[in-house]
């Protein structure tokens, strides 16, 4: 099946209770080695939202193709630590784009709208965790501003290898 040609792109939006279906199977089908540390999904399937992970933490991104609306990506927006003096901070917890959507610029926008949505919240900082070998992701996350504040060498043993986790973070300030 070709993939769908997309016509133009909603504005990024907060998830609700309906899209979990649609964010779990984007979840499962994006998988990949190359950027999550857990092993690959298998049914039974545990539930996209749950206490920890509630429709408002995520911003989602819709792209209307021939077929009508379709969800392209997801952005996962929390909090690092749930201590006061850490509140100033909002974290990447999670950035998902599907195959057929990727080269679009929605990885960029659902950033852009967490970049806004941390500054709503009253955040100063925003940081990610990313895979020492994702250099897609490394890229696109240098492109908008983050840079590397740290290393974990060798802090996950993925597939055979050790890989690095990279502390990434940019200022909201600026």
């Amino acid at each position: 099946m070709p993939a769908p040609q997309i016509s133009s792109l909603r504005p990024v939006r907060f998830a609700v209770p309906e899209d979990e279906a649609g964010l779990a199977e984007l979840d499962r089908a994006t998988w990949s080695g190359l950027h999550s540390v857990q092993p690959r999904p298998q049914p039974p399937y545990a539930p996209f939202f749950d206490d920890r992970n509630r429709p408002a933490d995520f911003l989602v991104a819709e792209a209307v193709t021939e077929d009508g609306e379709r969800t392209a990506g997801y952005l996962r927006l929390g909090r690092p630590t749930p201590l006061a003096c850490n509140a100033h901070v909002r974290q990447i917890q999670g950035l998902a784009v599907a195959g057929w959507a990727r080269r679009h610029g929605i990885a960029r926008a659902l950033l852009r709208a967490a970049c806004t949505e941390a500054r709503r919240q009253g955040a100063g900082r925003l940081t990610l965790r990313v895979l020492g070998h994702n250099a897609p992701a490394r890229a696109l996350y240098a492109s908008e501003g983050f840079t590397v504040e740290g290393i974990l060498p060798g802090e996950f043993h993925l597939h055979g290898r050790y890989v690095d986790d990279v502390l990434m973070g940019r200022s909201l300030t600026v």
